[in-house]
């Protein structure tokens, strides 16, 4: 029995002293000893190119459609089948009739006053659901 503790014991301490090979996950005291710091050199780091804000996301506004998010049927396949459903399709475009700019410029104009009723804002012109210039 003597002989089981005594080997506890040494396992134990050996566990103790060794450790399991591995290094501190932090340094408590606050300096930098024994942390490296990678450093990039500035002709290796991509370049990114800036955000088109048209193209983000506004939250409660699809921006590239000009449309409610939740409404956008060029962005929803779920809002597409709910206006297919109700006879409300663009076939020519391939997006609610009644969220199609391109046949009815008109209905721009109803988007940008909900937009502003909303945020009180100027809606951003959306790039992709837009009559083209002549």
């Amino acid at each position: 029995m003597k002989k089981l503790w005594t080997s506890i014991a040494l396992l134990s301490g050996l566990f103790v002293v060794v450790g399991c090979g591995q290094k501190p996950a932090e340094n408590t005291g606050g300096d930098k000893r024994d942390k490296e710091v990678a450093k990039a050199d500035p002709k290796d780091t991509p370049k990114v190119k800036p955000k088109d804000d048209s193209e983000e996301d506004g939250g409660w506004w699809c921006r590239p459609h000009g449309v409610p998010e939740d409404d956008c049927s060029m962005c929803s396949a779920k809002a597409a089948k709910e206006f297919r459903a109700k006879g409300d399709w663009c076939d020519k475009h391939e997006r609610a009739k009644s969220q199609c700019f391109i046949c009815d410029p008109s209905l721009l104009e109803k988007a940008k006053a909900q937009y502003k009723a909303k945020t009180g804002e100027e809606m951003p012109l959306p790039k992709k659901n837009m009559p083209e210039k002549k």
